[in-house]
This record gives C-alpha cells, sequence and structure tokens, in this order.
C-alpha cells in the first residue's frame, strides 16, 4: 500500500489510523487469527517487542530459551493444530538460528511465518553489529522471504506471507523488518488478507483427463498398491482419502509424514513404508502392478535404488506439487491437483473392489515380520527392556489418542513402527531433514497446538540434549508436555549403522547424559526414571496422570537394533529382517 501524501489542510479519515510499523505487524497476526507467537528478543526487534507489550489481551507470547526451539515450537503448533505457525527474531545470530528449522520445514512442508527483525536501512551492507544477509541465507530453505525497509509495506507484505505459507504446499516464510521500518509511522487504512498472487498459483488446475485415466488403470488392476503420504493431512482431505481406498479395496501403507492420516488400525492400511517400514509394503511395493501415490514425494527413504523401484509397476502420483512429478519415478499417469479436490473425483470413477487375496499377500508378510521382529521387539525374553515394549504399554495406557512427537533416531524408528492412532495430526516428527533436538520444542508447540489431547514426546538421550534448555520454556509457561527419554547410553543410529557395516567400530557414539531427572528437578518438572520391567506400567500411568509436564527416562537395552531394515545401496525388496541377512 503506498504511503498517502497529507497537507495540514486535509483532514484524515476516520478509517485511517497513523500507526508505526511494528504495530502494523501485531496488526495482522491478529487479523490472521494468530494467538500464539514463539520468540526471542533482541536489538533489531525491540520495537515489535515494544508494541507486544501492549498486545498481550490479544497474543500469547512464549518466550523460548533459543531460537532453534522457537521455531520447532511453532513447527509443532503448525502440525498438530493445522494453522500457521509464528515465529520472533531478532537479527544477526538470532536469525541464522533459525535456519536449521526453515530447513525442516522446507522439506517436510510446514507452514510457518517468521518475523526478524534487522539493522537500519542505512547500515545495511556496513558489517554492522549483529547484521547478517538473513535474505539471502535462508533463500534455498524458505518457500518465500522478503526485507522490508519501509513501514508503509508491512500489511501487504505480511498478508503475502500468510497466504503462502499456508496455501498449495505450505512452508516457511520469513519477513525481515529493517529497525526504521518497525519505528516508522505510516497512514494504515486496515488490514486485507491476501487471496491472490498474480504470479503464484498454489494449486494446479486439476485435468480431468488424467483422472479418468488413473480410474481405467486401477479398475483394471489386479494387485494394486496406495502408498500415501503427508499431502492427506495437509489437504485435509482424510474423509475424502479413507473413501477412496474403502471403495477401491486397495491395501494402503503410509510414509513416515503420512502417518495418522487414517487410523493404524484400518482393516485397509498394512503398516509404514521405508527403510525401517514393514517387511510387507516394501516387499510387495516390486510385485504391485498399478501403483497409487497420494501425497507423497518418492524420497530415497521410501524408494531405497530407484533402479530397482517398482519397474513392474504402472504408477498413477497425485500430488498438489508439479515438480514433484517424475523428479524420482518416472509416472505412468499424474493427477496434479489438491488431493481433496481430486480424490472424490476419483473415487467417483472408480468400481467398488475387494482384493482378497492380494492383502492376505500382506498378512502373511505381517506374521512373518511378527514373529521375527515385531515379538521379540514388544515381549522381550531379555532382562534389559526394549523400545518396542515401551510403546506397547504407552498404547495400552493412550488408546491410540495421544499426540506422539518424536526426535530423530532409533526411539523414532520404533515409535513410528509401533505406536497407535485413531485421529489425524497425531504423528509429529522430523521426516525429510532428520533433526535432532526436535522433539522437546515441537512438543512445546504442539501442545499450544491442540491441548484437547495429552502430548507425549518421545525423546533419545543424545537429542534431548540438543535443545534440552526449552525445559526452561516448559518452567515458565507450564504447557502439559510429558518427556519420554528412552535411554539407551549411545547415539543409538549412528551405533547400529557402525555395528552392521563399518565391523563394530563404534566411534564417537558412547554418549554420557547427566541425571536428568535432577535436571528436570531444577526446571520444577516432576521426574522418574526406571530400569526394570515390573515398574513400566506404573511409571507410564504416573507420566500420563501427572497434572502438568513431566519427564520419564526409560533405560532400555544399550546394544538393541531396529529392524527390518532396507541396507543402504539396496531396493526396498531386498529388506532383512534381521542382522543375519545383511
Amino acid at each position: 500500500m503506498q504511503t498517502l501524501e497529507l497537507n495540514k489542510e486535509q483532514v484524515i479519515p476516520a478509517a485511517i489510523k497513523n500507526i508505526s510499523g511494528s504495530e502494523a505487524v501485531l496488526d495482522a497476526l491478529v487479523q490472521e487469527g494468530v494467538a500464539t507467537i514463539f520468540g526471542y528478543p533482541g536489538g533489531a526487534i525491540m520495537p515489535i517487542y515494544d508494541a507486544l507489550y501492549d498486545y498481550s489481551d490479544k497474543l500469547q507470547h512464549i518466550l523460548v530459551r533459543h531460537e532453534q526451539g522457537g521455531i520447532h515450537a511453532a513447527q509443532g503448533f503448525a502440525r498438530a493444530s493445522g494453522k500457521t505457525g509464528v515465529v520472533f527474531a531478532t537479527s544477526g545470530p538470532g536469525a541464522t538460528n533459525l535456519v536449521t528449522g526453515l530447513a525442516d520445514a522446507m522439506i517436510d512442508s510446514t507452514p510457518v511465518v517468521c518475523v526478524t527483525g534487522q539493522v537500519f536501512a542505512h547500515l545495511l551492507g556496513t558489517d554492522a553489529f549483529q547484521e547478517t544477509d538473513v535474505i539471502n541465507i535462508t533463500t534455498p530453505v524458505t518457500k518465500w522471504n522478503y526485507q522490508v525497509t519501509d513501514a508503509s509495506e508491512i500489511p501487504h507484505v505480511m498478508a503475502k506471507a500468510f497466504y503462502i505459507a499456508g496455501s498449495g504446499r505450505p512452508g516457511p516464510v520469513l519477513i525481515d523488518i529493517t529497525k526504521n521500518a518497525q519505528l516508522q509511522k505510516f497512514d494504515y487504512s486496515g488490514y486485507q488478507k491476501c487471496d491472490h498472487i498474480r504470479s503464484y498459483r498454489p494449486k494446479p488446475i486439476v485435468r480431468k483427463k488424467y483422472v479418468e485415466e488413473a480410474a481405467k488403470l486401477i479398475n483394471e488392476a489386479r494387485q494394486p498398491f496406495v502408498i500415501f503420504g503427508q499431502g492427506v493431512i495437509l489437504g485435509k482431505a482424510e474423509k475424502e482419502f479413507k473413501a477412496f481406498i474403502e471403495k477401491a479395496g486397495i491395501p494402503a501403507a503410509w510414509t513416515i509424514m503420512g502417518m495418522s492420516a487414517i487410523p493404524t488400525d484400518h482393516p485397509l492400511a498394512v503398516g509404514m513404508l521405508g527403510m525401517h517400514g514393514n517387511y510387507g509394503p516394501n516387499l510387495l511395493t516390486n510385485e504391485c502392478d498399478v501403483l497409487i501415490a497420494i501425497g507423497m514425494r518418492f524420497d530415497d527413504r521410501v524408494t531405497g535404488r530407484l533402479d530397482k523401484y517398482a519397474k513392474q509397476a504402472k504408477v498413477i502420483h497425485l500430488d498438489i506439487d508439479p515438480a514433484e512429478i517424475d523428479k524420482n519415478v518416472k509416472t505412468t499417469v499424474p493427477v496434479w491437483g489438491d488431493c481433496k479436490e481430486t480424490l472424490p473425483l476419483l473415487t467417483s470413477l472408480i468400481e467398488q473392489k475387494v482384493y482378497p487375496e492380494w492383502l492376505q499377500r500382506f498378512h502373511t508378510c505381517m506374521d512373518k515380520e511378527k514373529e521375527q521382529c515385531i515379538e521379540p521387539e514388544m515381549n522381550p525374553d531379555t532382562p534389559v527392556m526394549t523400545m518396542g515394549e515401551v510403546i506397547k504399554t504407552l498404547n495400552e495406557l493412550t488408546k491410540g489418542d495421544a499426540i506422539i512427537v518424536t526426535d530423530v533416531g532409533q526411539h523414532q524408528m520404533v515409535a513410528c513402527r509401533y505406536a497407535n492412532f485413531t485421529q489425524s495430526k497425531s504423528n509429529i516428527t522430523s521426516g525429510g531433514l532428520g533433526t535432532m533436538g526436535y522433539a522437546l520444542p515441537a512438543a512445546i508447540g504442539a501442545a499450544y497446538g491442540d491441548s484437547s489431547r495429552p502430548t507425549v514426546a518421545i525423546i533419545g538421550d543424545g537429542g534431548f540434549q540438543m535443545t534440552i534448555q526449552e525445559l526452561g520454556t516448559i518452567m515458565q509457561y507450564k504447557p502439559h508436555v510429558k518427556i519420554l527419554i528412552l535411554n539407551n547410553q549411545f547415539l543409538g543410529m549412528v551405533r547400529q549403522w557402525q555395528q552392521l557395516f563399518h565391523e563394530k567400530r563404534y566411534s564417537f557414539v558412547d554418549i554420557q547424559s547427566p541425571d536428568f531427572v535432577q535436571v528436570a528437578k531444577g526446571y520444577g518438572i516432576a521426574g522418574n526414571s526406571i530400569s526394570k520391567r515390573e515398574d513400566l506400567t506404573a511409571a507410564l500411568t504416573q507420566m500420563l496422570q501427572h497434572n502438568g509436564s513431566f519427564l520419564l527416562e526409560v533405560m532400555v537395552g544399550k546394544e538393541n537394533n531396529v529392524f527390518p531394515m532396507v541396507p543402504q545401496g539396496r531396493g526396498v525388496s531386498e529388506i532383512v529382517l534381521s542382522k543375519e541377512e545383511i
């Protein structure tokens, strides 16, 4: 919006107010329906924080202990609520501390708007105190970024930021605002949400011809297989997806990010894809005749070696992002568009079918996996506890109705393999970037994003120490976060690879940890630590029933491995069930 030129004789209409750029930022957040901000103040963003002082009745600000914690919290909020997360940071190190979270949000398609302060415009390029070129630094890891140097730009830029972050394939946006623009007064005629940008098309045009071709392939298939990702959740298409698979009668497997789009106990749900996914979905990917990929991007952890991936199958790929079509796997029929729109069109054209013999193949594979992998993990006969039996007991107590936020490592794979979910937006993890330290701050954000259910952060002893300072955020604001540390006294996933592929040369994976219960106590958070199986149910019950946050450390086997596994450099059908098969 252009600044209005006024002289002394002109009267400012009642609809126009003279406000600062900082006030314009905060009014934009209010108009966008934002209630919670995560952030950390500093010199270059101080005017916005000064204005925030007068917005305490409209905006809740959560003071994190590190900017990385702030953006991960905003991610967790977005993933649990389905809304756009918001984070504030100052210039220089404040802004650069957001980069890991921006990259994480970019690859996992998480809508976040970051507002960073910047030095005065006249100091740009002079290497001023706490000046960094945040625009060029963050360009590769944002969906859009922009630097504001004049306050009159702020309403339009903020509206554009929220529109871009939340529309189409979501992602992070960063708005860098110089200090002079935050302080500058301008004539403000109100906030108008953005619903169109001429050069930006968030959703491709649905080509019904391709929908018809896809339906024909599905109707002719003898052994069709559906693989689905987070696109179903981001598109709010859970009901449409469920209707599609139930009419089609097709077995369906999820990526780690797609988990919880349908209940994990759905009759057509056959498990998780990927390096540590279930045996059947990986093996039978290379036996299906039609592969229907919905809202997923054929990540390398899902495909293994591309030259050995589903070469026998005709591939139908439904995705909102045309750039994903043919990027990794050659598509027979591309169905561009929002799956909330394309799935009903496809469902209306397919025949009602069942594939009992084909579905039984998955069940047979699961029986083999249960015998060799799942049963020893869930019901071990060893003196030390396994991660799997902890998740099994957690399932029994939560009935699949918790939000589970996982960090990165063995515990992540075990939790995603064995956790039960009854509703969408329940599995929150760092999928594409694999960011250790993600879970604790993301769980804080998730607790604000959906306070109607318990939030359980499942974390390894290594990842927990990367953002352990966020216990201070819990201490101050008291969100109800249940922290479950599965402590194997190793950087477990790296150790597993060193054992299996590097002749057990354990190079710098033996990590020592503090007394986590005492650390939590120092932050005013109750806790407990157990190492005996007979204490597990009571300890988890205590954690879940405690009024407030609680830390439970469970000591598990030091050298337990996660199987099945697709070894690096192999195809998905070369999945192994034990280390003896490698």
